[in-house]
């Protein structure tokens, strides 16, 4: 069975940072479109863009082929480069520290293990449709939770 092909951007929002966030992820594939959204009132604009990767992956149904696009460097080395080596460590830094927002990358790397992801950056607020989609649908999780 061929896995179904997936287009996933993905974008985080924070009202301050820490402050009110959002976060959206915008999904396509063969011709279909779904958008999601949420925030939290206290949180960080890193912990935003993993919310929306993570949302956007658990909403897949079966084991896809994903290619997820996102603005943050944040979210692209840390599944790409520093994964491995926080988990080889205990989930420790090069430094020793504590990885910030473990219980997310936790969370990401279990959700990740059903799909095959290749991860795009794109830079943000240049165009970008799909990056533009993911923006909004953050800026609105923001607005949900104030209301």
């Amino acid at each position: 069975m061929t896995k179904k092909k997936i287009t996933l951007y993905t974008d985080g929002a924070c009202s301050g940072n820490p402050g009110p966030g959002g976060w959206g992820a915008y999904i396509s594939w063969n011709g279909h479109k779904k958008d999601l959204n949420g925030g939290a009132l206290d949180t960080t604009n890193n912990r935003m863009e993993l919310m929306a990767a993570i949302k956007g992956l658990e909403a897949l149904k079966g084991s896809c082929y994903v290619d997820l696009y996102t603005d943050s460097k944040y979210v692209m080395h840390g599944m790409t480069e520093w994964l491995e080596s926080w988990k080889a460590r205990g989930w420790k830094t090069a430094a020793k520290k504590p990885v910030k927002n473990k219980d997310l990358w936790m969370a990401f790397d279990e959700v990740i293990q059903n799909h095959e992801v290749h991860f795009h950056w794109v830079k943000g607020h240049a165009g970008d449709p799909g990056n533009e989609r993911a923006d909004q649908l953050a800026r609105d999780g923001i607005d949900l939770i104030r209301s």
